[in-house]
C-alpha cells in the first residue's frame, strides 16, 4: 500500500501504544492507537481515536473530520504491520465504534485485499459469530488480522 501516512509516530517500548498528530483544517489533533489484550488468549483489541489530556486511552466516539482520513488509515495500516511483525502469532481484533466506521474499515480492507491477503490472514465476523475468511461484498462488522507465515 503506497499511501501517504504520518511519519512522526511515538511508540511504546512494547509496541502496544502508538501516538501521532492529525494535521488538517481543524488544526493539530492528537491520535492514539492502543493494542490491549482481550479475555481470549492470543487476541488483542486495536483501539483508535483522539487522545485527550485526561486519558491514555483513545476516544473512539469523536468525529474529527480533519480532512486526512486516508492518511490516518495508512498510518494505522503501518502500525498493524509493525505490530504483527513483532507479534506475528497474535490476532488483532478491529471493530468500528459505529456501523459507519466498521464500513470504512471494511472498504479499506476491500480496496487493498489482494496486497493485504499476501501478507495477512484476514477474517470477518458479525458481532459475536464465528469468524470466516474475509470476502468482498460481505458486510462484516468485526475484523481479525494476523501475519501469515510466522
Amino acid at each position: 500500500m503506497n499511501y501517504e501516512s504520518y511519519n512522526a509516530v511515538a511508540v511504546s517500548s512494547d509496541d502496544s501504544i502508538f501516538a501521532f498528530t492529525s494535521i488538517g483544517p481543524k488544526g493539530e489533533i492528537k491520535k492514539i492507537v492502543a493494542i490491549v489484550p482481550t479475555k481470549r488468549p492470543g487476541y488483542y483489541n486495536l483501539g483508535f481515536g483522539d487522545l485527550h489530556a485526561d486519558s491514555s486511552m483513545p476516544d473512539d466516539k469523536v468525529v474529527t473530520s480533519n480532512g486526512d482520513r486516508d492518511k490516518i488509515l495508512a498510518t494505522i495500516a503501518q502500525i498493524v504491520d509493525r505490530y504483527t511483525t513483532r507479534y506475528p502469532r497474535r490476532w488483532l481484533y478491529l471493530r468500528g465504534s459505529t456501523a459507519a466506521r466498521s464500513r470504512l474499515y471494511r472498504m479499506a480492507i476491500n480496496a487493498n485485499l489482494a496486497e493485504l491477503s499476501a501478507k495477512y490472514e484476514i477474517l470477518g465476523a458479525f458481532e459475536d459469530k464465528t469468524p470466516q475468511p474475509f470476502a468482498s461484498g460481505v458486510p462484516f462488522d468485526v475484523f481479525l488480522i494476523r501475519r501469515k507465515n510466522y
